[in-house]
């Protein structure tokens, strides 16, 4: 059991102990002190309510600069949320939806924009939904961000790596050596373990293990898949873009799934938004039946109909492959998926080929590894969190926050704005447990 320097006059004690005597961190007159522990979205949002809320706010990011993986992010355009209906939107969350929704009730997508806008940011919807800042840029934003927390007060250290606890002291590594903190309250919000390089790297979970918090393993989400193709088809097709294709897929409970839109053929496999869209239920297909078979739609827009006739039409001298670039517009990759995944016979067989084209199987092996995803699945468990959804039941004081918490969402906006929601509701619990007033509302 952590004992944290509280400020309250009730506590939770291990049973047969004894009551110690109350230790202040600092004199009644001065402000709570609140350690946030890593600088992503979920932590920098987490210290900006905390310190509207009056706290002292330290923190805390193993890194030389916060923000690191938010700016990678970011390098393609900055999708910052979704505009879509509600409750398409919370539908998102598959079975997390009923707590990441507790989340949203505070910072929806539309509190997301109209703070964005607070920082001086302007938005724009694209066509797909997507919300983007009008410069399609991170760095200004996190620049903008980052200014209006330091003059709020906030003390960021960076270099700063958590090694957990020594009694009820925060452990950090420094440059300078270990040193020892006390605060009246913990908000963590350490990330999941991909991308590991930007400091998400998964090292806290033996930490709260070790004090008895249920952490459910971490695993990769947003990700690519191995396919095993053959060295030829490999060295051949390797980075080249399947656009305008769909997936039909079967998850675990029998439900099918398909969508519409483009991924990239890799060395080992295959990646990209499509497959990211579907990856949650395709790692759970693989772990629990050893592979997942997809069906390729290599002309969704064309009939099946239509490509059994023109499959069949009677080609003259032309070969095969001419006859199908001719009439359907398949080359490229795509003629190379159906020459690597169907035999010799059925390729040569006009209505085996036809029906390949509209529904072509690919056997997925293994998802990538997870620090090549874009984000990972698992973390501290719901159950191990109080029923505000925020404070660990085995740590009071300690408050989680952001992807280290057992949930996750495709990309698309979705991931960020439940990373800001989570780290508001955790400022807001911590706020709450000290017996501080929730600072003015920041848009």
């Amino acid at each position: 059991m952590l004992y944290l320097y509280l400020r309250l006059p009730i506590f939770v004690y291990n049973a047969g102990l004894p009551k110690p005597r109350r230790a202040m961190s600092s004199p009644p007159s001065s402000p709570p002190r609140v350690a946030v522990i890593g600088g992503g979205p979920a932590g920098l949002m987490a210290a900006e309510v905390l310190s509207q809320g009056g706290a002292q706010v330290d923190l805390y990011d193993a890194m030389p600069s916060v923000g690191r993986k938010f700016l990678l992010a970011g390098k393609g355009g900055m999708n910052i949320t979704h505009a879509e209906p509600y409750p398409d939107f919370v539908g998102r969350y598959e079975d997390r939806a009923p707590q990441v929704a507790s989340w949203l009730a505070r910072f929806d997508a539309g509190a997301v924009r109209a703070w964005i806008h607070g920082l001086g940011v302007e938005t724009f919807v694209g066509t797909s939904g997507r919300v983007f800042p009008a410069d399609m840029k991170a760095a200004p934003l996190l620049r903008a961000w980052l200014h209006r927390l330091r003059e709020a007060g906030v003390r960021l250290h960076t270099r700063h790596r958590w090694l957990g606890w020594d009694g009820a002291a925060l452990r950090f590594a420094t440059p300078d050596g270990e040193r020892l903190e006390h605060f009246d309250a913990v908000v963590l919000a350490l990330g999941g373990a991909s991308w590991a390089r930007l400091g998400s790297d998964g090292a806290w979970v033996p930490l709260l293990q070790a004090r008895a918090v249920a952490v459910a393993p971490l695993r990769p989400s947003n990700c690519g898949f191995d396919v095993d193709w053959s060295a030829h088809f490999s060295g051949r097709y390797a980075g080249a873009p399947l656009t305008t294709v769909a997936i039909t897929s079967t998850d675990l409970h029998g439900v099918q799934r398909k969508r519409q839109g483009q991924f990239v053929v890799t060395a080992t496999g295959v990646e990209g938004s499509l497959i990211y869209a579907l990856s949650a239920a395709l790692r759970e297909q693989i772990a629990a039946s050893g592979s997942a078979t997809i069906h390729l739609d290599l002309l969704p827009d064309i009939s099946a109909e239509r490509v059994a006739d023109e499959v069949a039409r009677p080609r003259g001298a032309r070969s095969l492959a001419s006859h199908l670039q001719s009439r359907l517009g398949i080359k490229g990759v795509k003629s190379g998926l159906l020459h690597e995944c169907l035999s010799k016979d059925d390729y040569h067989d006009p209505q085996a080929l036809a029906a390949a084209i509209k529904m072509l199987p690919l056997v997925l092996k293994r998802a990538r590894p997870i620090d090549e995803a874009i984000s990972s699945a698992g973390g501290v468990s719901f159950g191990a969190l109080d029923a505000d959804g925020a404070m660990l039941s085995a740590l009071p004081g300690v408050f989680c926050a952001g992807e280290m918490i057992d949930w996750e969402a495709p990309t698309g906006g979705y991931l960020l704005t439940a990373c800001f929601a989570s780290g508001r509701a955790a400022a807001e619990g911590a706020l709450a447990w000290l017996g501080q007033a929730p600072g003015r509302d920041s848009l």
